[in-house]
């Protein structure tokens, strides 16, 4: 393998609803596989069945604008759960494929109205959960 095709995350980014979220720094975007055993005869060792999956994920983002709270915040007071569309954009230079995903129906799990500390930068993680996704390059 070659060392400079390893994708650096310095150049990815991020679109919430279409709109570039400058301040993103990180952003994990996972499947998470539900398995039943499975028993069998002859062994005592189960297998496993998946059974369902979950989509999950976290944006990590500077406290340099209101974004989540203007998207989300006043939705949330009036008891609507909005969903959103994110994509994900790893494109090195290094390596000549870039790595977009875009989900759909994502839900932020909480909003974060305030958190900040004397000489610390304000970072934000916002946790979600997503209904579907597309590969759109890889």
């Amino acid at each position: 393998m070659d060392a400079a095709l390893v994708r650096s995350g310095t150049w990815g980014q991020l679109w919430l609803d279409g709109e570039l979220v400058a301040e993103c720094y990180g952003c994990q975007i996972k499947l998470n596989k539900t398995k039943e055993d499975v028993a069998r005869c002859r062994t005592l060792v189960a297998g496993k069945k998946m059974t369902a999956i979950a989509g999950t994920g976290t944006v990590r983002i500077y406290n340099a604008t209101s974004r989540l709270i203007r998207a989300e915040g006043q939705a949330l007071k009036n008891g609507q759960d909005l969903r959103h569309t994110l994509i994900s954009n790893l494109e090195d230079p290094d390596n000549p494929n870039n790595q977009r995903i875009s989900v759909t129906g994502v839900s932020f799990d909480d909003l974060t109205l305030a958190d900040w500390e004397a000489a610390r930068l304000g970072q934000i993680e916002a946790p979600f959960t997503f209904e579907d996704f597309d590969i759109l390059d890889s």
